[in-house]
């Protein structure tokens, strides 16, 4: 868990973009990738709007993302390729069940990256995120998406969930990749 990570301007100014964005631009989240692609209100509620370096709002926060991913790289030698992120909006009542962030077949999924945009957020408002044990399934974490705090893990090595929310909840959700290209398969995709 990561805590003032940017400024409160930045933070404001990436809650009122989300605020702002219209809802044209989000659509329903859904599970799986390309031709296994699938909506399912059984196992998560939320909504998001993917973004890159063609909205400026959000060019700070991945030019900061571009950086972090050269240092790991450097430091830890994760051979990181890229970085995709989207807005995520749970509106009261929406919840995203366990589950590891990757798909299935594919391994290019390093590392989730959380930043929570929620400024009024109090205890008792849900949409927690709880972190399990890979061995075991016993909770480690339990994060409150709380404003300006931030949360980074191994996307295939922890399962986790985002618990029911009772007002709404914003994110600003990534992944680090891996180039995972093989002959007959282009990953991440063109």
């Amino acid at each position: 868990m990561l805590d003032e990570v940017f400024t409160i301007e930045q933070l404001q100014s990436l809650f009122i973009d989300i605020k702002d964005t219209d809802s044209e631009y989000f659509h329903q989240a859904g599970i799986g990738r390309e031709q296994v692609h699938q909506l399912n209100q059984f196992v998560r509620r939320d909504r998001i709007c993917w973004l890159d370096m063609s909205h400026p709002p959000t060019r700070f926060y991945l030019q900061w993302a571009e950086q972090l991913r050269r240092h790991l790289n450097r430091v830890l030698f994760l051979g990181l390729f890229d970085y995709e992120s989207h807005y995520a909006h749970y509106p009261a009542g929406a919840f995203y069940k366990k589950h590891l962030d990757v798909f299935k077949g594919n391994s290019n999924r390093r590392l989730s990256s959380i930043l929570y945009l929620n400024p009024a957020w109090q205890p008792g408002d849900g949409g927690e995120l709880v972190l399990y044990a890979p061995d075991d399934g016993r909770i480690l974490e339990t994060v409150s998406p709380a404003f300006g705090s931030m949360v980074i893990f191994l996307s295939e090595e922890f399962p986790h969930e985002v618990l029911p929310t009772r007002c709404s909840r914003y994110s600003l959700t990534g992944w680090y990749r891996v180039n995972a290209t093989t002959a007959v398969n282009l990953d991440p995709p063109a």
